[in-house]
């Protein structure tokens, strides 16, 4: 497996985490929007042919719904990716190449981070990831954060 291909299998739960934080917060908007009273159209210039009967916060309702179930598909997915990534990293025989990968591929540490838990500098890191990297053995049938479409309705 080469360098590339492994980074960004395990770069993957970052940005998984990511997407299911982008959704939660378009939750928490839409729940705003949904508490909110909307003021009626009283203009006399507008006619209105059919009316839609449902209630103008139902909408958002429906999609708080469809976004809830679309962010726990999505934890599930991320609690079982970052079970595998601890999986291929527990199996580095390098104890020093282990911690580096935990801490930037499970802990989301910047290199600085890194080499102060590891009480090393920042090159020292990098030098250790590139290493790891080459160690890495990706998964037969890896888990593809791709598996969980975010265009496909749930």
């Amino acid at each position: 497996m080469t360098n590339l291909k492994a980074k960004e299998y395990l770069k993957q739960a970052y940005r998984l985490d990511q997407r299911i934080n982008s959704n939660i917060k378009e939750v928490g908007e839409l729940r705003a929007m949904a508490g909110s009273i909307s003021s009626p159209q009283l203009s006399a210039d507008k006619v209105q042919t059919s009316h839609n009967g449902d209630a103008p916060f139902e909408r958002a309702l429906m999609r708080i719904w469809e976004m809830e179930a679309k962010i726990d598909a999505e934890i599930d997915l991320y609690v079982d990716l970052k079970n595998q990534i601890r999986e291929v990293i527990s199996q580095i025989d390098n104890v020093d190449e282990q911690m580096v990968l935990r801490y930037r591929y499970i802990h989301n540490k910047t290199w600085e981070q890194i080499g102060m838990e590891l009480f090393v500098d920042k090159s020292t890191v990098k030098r250790w990831h590139d290493t790891a990297l080459t160690h890495v053995v990706v998964p037969e049938n890896p888990i593809l954060i791709s598996q969980l479409d975010e265009n496909e309705p749930l």
